[in-house]
């Protein structure tokens, strides 16, 4: 193990962090009441400075390292990274908040950064507007992840930044169609900036002012869900918003390596995609099907109204965003399967969204029914194809294995949280073990689009939080760090 260069690539993470402090400083000094929130100030500063200071000693300690990364240094760097974000990015919450503990606000962190959108925060009208931008600041960063964000900055990584960002990302990186990863990397940056700020310029001719645009452009994109509202985007009242927002919703939960391909002039890289085919045909139909319960409600009125309440609900769930416009812990049970289907598939590999992704559900749906046929034709021989290309069978085991170690973090998972929450009825213990996992934020009962999670105790709130994580780097990058034999030195 390269524990040099690990302190290193763990200073930089420190360092973008503290530019982002630095950003939410200002907005405390620019849209903050100068007396009643004049706390935000200090602890802004604050985590600036102790940021700040852990990073220039991790880039001390890490300045004889050579630049040679290899899986192990790839691994432990986004394993901790995204832990090490998490804890430094709940300071702010930490110091200003005087009733919320540390590990709530590790919690509410760990939230932001891996566009999960639970909350254990409640009344946020009232919270300085220098927190609100950081808790959606978090999201946007951790959109496309702090590590593809610092491997696109920093290319002195050479060769090693190809095997950072295939540990980061569902994408693979020789989907990238470069020699040079950080070039491919930069384009994907690029995308996500543009796509911010078409975001941004749309949601403020649907009436939102500027910093709301901002604001709820980084919880959209990011697939993140975190509003600057108590009510959500239901607060608005606004049917335009919400259809800007489905749009945008959509885009995030799509892979952006055929989108890149499409935004330079080679649309068909879409219709090639048999994952972005499937991702919208779900979408569709789960729309369709919400819609069609829903038109059984004698309360609800209006084809256009049904169709949006439910277009809206299925693209925040299926793209894991959490935004809510309604309560649909108050829907009949049917739709409540069909939202929790879309909990676990998730969005489209390479996006922001969470989930296990579209592409391994088809994978492993294609190599389930191959081997029902081998049951009574045992010698047939038939290729699991993808995008008009053979999965080989290292990718189909990846897959497979991938689903299992799910299967049994989430059975872990939600033992734990009986095992910690005795009272909390069985829906809201695997709606919430879900929510976290799978990167969603809202779920049912005790957890649903109009409760928090704040009434947990600490030590659930810690296992929540691995499990958010867990997720959002797909496991495998959090589970070797117990493996002792990652870290010792060859």
């Amino acid at each position: 193990m390269n524990y040099a260069l690990v302190a290193k690539l763990i200073s930089i993470i420190l360092g973008a962090l503290t530019v982002a402090f630095g950003m939410s400083l200002g907005i405390a000094y620019t849209l903050d009441h100068p007396i009643v929130h004049a706390h935000a100030k200090t602890g802004f500063t604050l985590s600036i400075v102790i940021t700040a200071s852990c990073a220039i000693a991790l880039l001390i300690l890490g300045k004889t390292g050579t630049n040679t990364m290899f899986r192990k240094e790839a691994l432990a760097v986004v394993g901790l990274g995204w832990i090490v974000a998490s804890v430094f990015g709940a300071l702010p919450y930490y110091l200003i908040l005087p009733d919320v503990s540390f590990i709530s606000a590790i919690f509410e962190s760990a939230s932001g950064f891996t566009t999960t959108g639970a909350s254990v925060l409640s009344d946020l009208e009232s919270l300085p507007r220098s927190l609100l931008f950081w808790r959606a600041i978090t999201q946007w960063i951790g959109g496309l992840g702090v590590v593809v964000f610092f491997v696109a900055v920093f290319s002195f990584l050479g060769a090693g930044a190809k095997v950072l960002f295939s540990r980061e990302s569902s994408a693979n990186s020789a989907e990238l169609d470069t020699a040079r990863i950080q070039q491919g990397v930069s384009r994907l940056l690029y995308l996500y900036l543009g796509l911010s700020v078409a975001c941004t310029i749309a949601l403020h001719f649907c009436g939102l002012d500027w910093f709301e645009s901002v604001t709820h452009m980084f919880a959209t994109l990011s697939t993140g869900g975190f509003s600057t509202r108590s009510g959500s985007i239901a607060d608005f009242h606004s049917p335009a918003l919400e259809w800007t927002i489905i749009l945008f919703m959509v885009i995030g939960g799509t892979s952006f390596i055929p989108l890149i391909r499409a935004f330079r002039g080679d649309w068909k890289s879409l219709l090639r995609s048999t994952e972005i085919k499937a991702y919208y045909t779900i979408l569709l139909f789960a729309t369709i099907a919400i819609a069609l319960f829903l038109a059984l409600n004698p309360f609800e009125h209006g084809i256009h109204n049904i169709i949006r309440k439910s277009a809206f609900q299925v693209t925040s769930i299926m793209t894991t965003t959490g935004f809510a416009t309604e309560d649909f812990n108050q829907w009949i049970p049917v739709t409540h399967i069909i939202l929790v289907i879309l909990m676990m598939i998730g969005g489209c590999s390479g996006s922001t969204a969470g989930g296990a992704k579209v592409i391994r559900i088809i994978v492993a749906t294609r190599i389930s029914f191959l081997h029902l046929e081998k049951s009574y034709r045992a010698h047939v021989v038939r290729p699991i194809r993808v995008n008009q290309e053979n999965v080989d069978q290292a990718a189909q085991e990846n897959v497979l294995v991938f689903l299992l170690l799910m299967g049994f973090t989430a059975i872990l998972g939600l033992t734990a949280i009986a095992f910690l929450e005795p009272s909390m009825s069985f829906e809201g213990s695997v709606s919430a073990m879900i929510a976290c996992l799978f990167n969603v934020g809202p779920g049912f009962a005790e957890v649903g689009p109009l409760n928090n999670f704040a009434s947990f105790l600490d030590s659930t709130k810690i296992i929540l939080s691995l499990l958010m994580i867990l997720g959002r780097v797909e496991l495998f990058a959090i589970l070797v760090l117990f493996a002792p034999s990652l870290w010792k030195r060859f």
